[in-house]
Formats: C-alpha cells, structure tokens, sequence
C-alpha cells in the first residue's frame, strides 16, 4: 500500500501546507483519494509529486469539516462515499465560526455518485470504510468545543475513518480522529475481525500532554503497532509524548509512503 501525502498542516520541501489533510492512497489497483483538504492544495501539490488524479476510484470524506471536503469543489465527479452527517451545519464554539463543508448534500448530489452510509461500507476487497465509529471508552469523545445549529454540543458523529487489511495486520487512515482514536481501533477490528493492528495514520485531535492522549499512547503500545503517524490535528504536546513513547513524527506534503 502507497499512501500520497497531497495536504497537510506541515510543509515539503518543494510543496505547501494548509490546516487540513488530503491523502492519495493506492492499493491493489484501487486508487483513493481521501479528504481534499480546504482548497485547491491538493491539486497543485499532486502536480508537483506528478501524480495524476484523473483516474480516483474512490473519494473518501472522513467528516463534515471545511479542512477536509472543501476541496471538493476541485474535483470534476467521481464516487464519493461519507456518512450522512457530513452535511449538517457546525460551527466552532468560541467565536461561532462556519466550520462546515460549503456545500449541501444536493449540491454534492449533482456532481458526484454520492454513497451515505452510517455502516460499514466495503470498497474493496481489502478495503473498507468504517461507517459510524462507536464511542465506547470512558476518556474519549467526552468533551468538544464544536456547536451544531441549535447550540447543542457537536460531538462529530460523522467522523469515519478507512481500514485496510494487510498480511501484516489492519491499517487505519482517520481524518481527524474524532471518534477517538482507541473507538476507532475497536471498531476496525470488530469490523475486519482481524486481531493485529499493522499501523495507524492521520488526524488523531489530540491537543494536550492529558489523560486522553496517555490512555491512547497506553492502548496504542498494548497494540504493537509497527507505524504510529499522529498529524494534521495533533497538537504539539501531544505529539512530543509520540515522539518519546514511539518516536512518531507528523508527515509533511510531499512526502511518498509504503507500508
């Protein structure tokens, strides 16, 4: 498996950043394009790497936030494939912000295959989209500072994530980590039934050196994982207790990975 890093808040050598993720992941003839972050980043660093993007197979959109599906809008079509929630209306709770993607379900409707599910959705025979991640751990998913259009609470129900399964064990792609990190092991593997988790990637929104993130760095070392990649999301105190525990390091655009 080749994972294509198009977009992400840390900067290459030759391509940019922005706050927001978009990786091209190849597999077994699949192509998937998951996550366009909030532009056209993703587009100009693909030319950059030389890597086309007129023959995706799959889109994937890991949740309704504006860092991962505005860059949609780029796109000429495709399958897109997301949970249901992805088109509510949210907004961030200090200063009420749109944090939403800018286009109803309708819209996206018009120019994409579009497929909503809350379960599980098998894309490939290796390859599935994990659906509506459970929230079952006592230290995850238990605050946010996100807000729907009522003013309730947005705990992100919509955050989904994508599972493959390699000879060497499960490996997990997430957006932004939502769900939690420790719900989104679980559920990958209930969901694949597989018993070893080969390695996880992406957005794992941890911020703070707190119990959340030492219960997902205890639960993480229990998995022996061999490739543990926090970024995007993943604040700086958080990442130095990866870089101690696993001497994980955030990806950058640009950069080519092989698992």
């Amino acid at each position: 498996m080749k994972v294509f890093v198009l977009t992400e808040n840390n900067a290459g050598a030759v391509t940019a950043a922005e706050h927001g993720l978009s990786y091209l992941i190849e597999h077994e003839g699949i192509r998937i394009l998951f996550d366009t972050g909030q532009s056209d980043l993703f587009v100009k660093n693909a030319a950059i790497m030389g890597v086309s993007l007129t023959d995706i197979d799959f889109i994937i959109l890991s949740h309704g936030h504006f860092d991962h599906g505005n860059g949609l809008e780029h796109l000429p079509g495709g399958t897109l494939i997301c949970h249901p929630g992805c088109f509510i209306k949210r907004y961030r709770g200090s200063d009420h912000s749109y944090i939403g993607l800018k286009f109803s379900k309708e819209e996206l409707e018009s120019r994409f295959n579009l497929i909503t599910s809350e379960e599980p959705y098998r894309i490939s025979g290796s390859a599935v989209f994990a659906g509506e991640i459970p929230r079952i751990t006592p230290f995850e998913s238990q605050k946010t500072s996100f807000l729907l259009e009522d003013g309730t609470p947005d705990f992100v129900a919509d955050d989904s994530a994508l599972f493959f399964t390699l000879p060497q064990g499960i490996f997990i792609i997430t957006g932004c980590g939502h769900a939690g990190i420790v719900n989104t092991i679980e559920h990958a593997l209930n969901v694949t039934g597989a018993e070893k988790i080969f390695g996880i990637m992406g957005g794992f929104h941890l911020k703070e050196d707190d119990r959340q993130t030492n219960e997902t760095i205890r639960h993480l070392a229990k998995t022996k994982a061999t490739h543990i990649i926090p970024s995007h999301c993943t604040a700086g105190p958080a990442l130095a207790r990866f870089r101690t525990t696993f001497d994980s390091r955030p990806v950058r655009t640009g950069d080519i990975l092989t698992f």
